[in-house]
């Protein structure tokens, strides 16, 4: 057993992803989408396709939610996404009662991390904008590593924090962060107060589907604990 892991406890690093999970996110990286289709001349996807493909990092978003362009034209595409979505960027808020929840498991002594298909840049400006990231070990994003579903981000942090995948918990609100854990034989929680509804969250495996951060704070407190 390493320094990181606890006999008494069946998770020691919990894994969030952070659009849509942490950060309330969803109708305006919806919106950005849009309008960035708007701007230049192309058919948007509506609210369904464009909310489906939040998680995966931006390149693969916008080919998954435009795939009706030609291919030499998504570096403008990419480029006006980034202009509106920074000009709406500090008006995003945090859900409520996930600052506390963050507080709490981390002066609990639980390892924290994220998995994001944001940018480095767009993280590091968001967790420094909030004020919380002091609160998480390591963070992984699309740019630096695997986009979701592949298993790659999960992986480099059971690595980096030496927490085998086993006592590892991944928290996400869409199908392709509950299937990058699959794929990475690491046990999800799904929120389904994010990008994809219920319905969709229950065609990929996970430990249970909460409704909001409370629901999520019980059935943390009742599961991160070993088993008796």
């Amino acid at each position: 057993m390493t320094e990181t892991t606890k006999p008494d406890r069946r998770y020691d690093l919990v894994v969030w992803d952070w659009d849509g999970t942490i950060m309330d996110s969803t109708p305006t990286i919806v919106h950005c989408i849009q309008q960035a289709c708007r701007d230049l001349g192309f058919k948007e996807p509506d609210d369904s396709l464009a909310s489906s493909v939040i998680g995966l990092g931006i390149h693969d978003s916008l080919r998954r939610a435009v795939p009706w362009i030609e291919p030499t034209h998504f570096p403008k595409l990419t480029d006006r996404f980034r202009y509106h979505y920074l000009a709406k960027d500090h008006e995003l808020h945090l859900f409520t009662g996930i600052r506390e929840l963050l507080v709490q498991l981390r002066a609990d002594g639980y390892l924290l991390g994220v998995a994001t298909g944001k940018s480095r840049v767009g993280l590091d400006r968001s967790l420094g904008f909030h004020d919380i990231g002091h609160l998480f070990h390591e963070t992984r994003t699309a740019d630096e590593s695997f986009s979701k579903p592949h298993p790659g981000m999960l992986l480099e942090l059971s690595d980096v924090t030496q927490v085998p995948v086993r006592r590892m918990l991944m928290i996400g609100d869409t199908t392709h962060d509950l299937d990058m854990a699959a794929n990475a034989g690491v046990d999800a929680v799904a929120v389904t107060y994010g990008a994809h509804p219920p319905d969709t969250l229950k065609t990929s495996p996970s430990l249970a589907h909460v409704d909001d951060v409370e629901q999520l704070s019980q059935w943390l407190k009742e599961n991160l604990t070993a088993q008796t």
